[in-house]
């Protein structure tokens, strides 16, 4: 099973992207998804978290109020709406799948507890 994230480009300082995430013949209801980006020389991070059972989400403190997580069941599909972009949202983004967890809970932040991940998308945010 193989993610793919989307919806990647250049954008301005202060400008807006939607990142969209779907699994070809997977379901994505059930599961927790996550978001993730990885800056050149830097660690993967953890962006944001989507829950299927109550919808709840989680986002990193450089990213609140800014960034919105959603999914929509019928579209089998994930997304993460990027606001008032900055130069340090650069990245290439990732969507993750935890397919033993329901709600984005205390492991939300470590990678290796997603089982699926998809080829990530580059967000460049320059002038």
């Amino acid at each position: 099973v193989q993610l793919q994230a989307s919806g990647g480009g250049l954008v301005q300082p202060g400008g807006s992207l939607r990142l969209s995430c779907t699994a070809p013949g997977f379901t994505l209801d059930g599961y927790a998804i996550g978001w993730f980006r990885q800056a050149p020389g830097k660690e993967r991070e953890a962006v944001s978290c989507v829950s299927s059972s109550d919808g709840s989400t989680y986002y990193a403190d450089s990213v609140k109020d800014r960034f919105t997580v959603s999914r929509d069941k019928a579209k089998n599909m994930a997304y993460l709406q990027i606001d008032i972009a900055k130069p340090e949202d650069t990245a290439i983004y990732f969507c993750a799948a935890n397919t033993m967890r329901s709600r984005c809970d205390w492991y939300v932040q470590r990678p290796s507890e997603y089982d699926y991940w998809g080829r990530g998308t580059l967000v460049t945010v320059s002038s």
